[in-house]
């Protein structure tokens, strides 16, 4: 159990002190690198790949664009940004190793290969210098950050002037009959489908149970302008089981 005096944060539905949930999280990830994609589309039934393609709809890549995805695994989100701007560029960063190797063996990494980059590194604390890229994006990766306010004011440090942040995420339904479903179908699947497909259920009974800990639109919204972030603005995808944000550095 954690000292009363040591800050702690949530690892699910535990309580955990602060500096071990990055290596906790780390276990995660590594467990399941291999078998990641596969996973998502059968959680999904696909339609996160629905999701990532809405995201790049409202991000509107543009030519020569310099892109910063966080926690960007295996790649998804910067191969849709680099295949719809040509001249951009893409760098993955994500905190664990085999994430960025299952990404690297992707077929699309290597067709793009010149215009993308593969980083280990932590949200809270980027390796990159000021206001280096022009898209900060962040796919179903913020709830697992220790501080998502540390985070985003990282996102917004590294962003040019007129800079974008995009975030994509798992949310909360609005209505209170229909999110009891989708708990039922979160807590009582999932967790069984990774036991199955990845042979490793912990990892996704953690998964599910973020879902459920991270603030709901509105909350995280007001923590986007909180990180001084302006004209933010969400869209619920799927009636809400996922949500878009938007948020700009002018």
């Amino acid at each position: 159990m954690a000292d009363s005096d040591e800050p702690t944060t949530h690892f699910g539905f535990q309580t955990v002190p602060e500096d071990e949930k990055a290596g906790r999280v780390h276990g995660v990830f590594t467990s399941v690198a291999s078998r990641y994609d596969v996973m998502n589309d059968v959680m999904s039934l696909g339609i996160h790949r629905l999701w990532k393609d809405a995201m790049m709809d409202w991000l509107a890549p543009r030519p020569g664009q310099r892109l910063l995805d966080v926690a960007g695994g295996t790649g998804d989100v910067a191969f849709r940004f680099l295949g719809r701007a040509p001249s951009s560029r893409a760098t993955v960063l994500d905190l664990t190793e085999s994430m960025l190797d299952a990404g690297r063996e992707r077929a699309e990494a290597e067709d793009l290969s010149g215009r993308l980059d593969w980083v280990v590194g932590d949200a809270m604390a980027l390796p990159v210098e000021d206001a280096r890229f022009d898209v900060y994006t962040i796919s179903f990766g913020i709830r697992n950050v220790t501080r998502p306010e540390v985070a985003l004011a990282e996102a917004y440090r590294v962003l040019k002037p007129g800079g974008r942040l995009m975030v994509l995420e798992f949310s909360q339904i609005p209505n209170d009959l229909m999110q009891r479903a989708y708990d039922l179908y979160s807590f009582n699947v999932i967790p069984r489908m990774g036991q199955a497909i990845a042979g490793d259920r912990d990892s996704y009974q953690y998964l599910v149970e973020s879902i459920r800990r991270f603030p709901d639109q509105d909350t995280f919204a007001d923590m986007i302008r909180g990180a001084g972030f302006e004209q933010v603005r969400y869209r619920n995808l799927s009636m809400g089981i996922a949500a878009l944000h938007s948020g700009w550095k002018l």
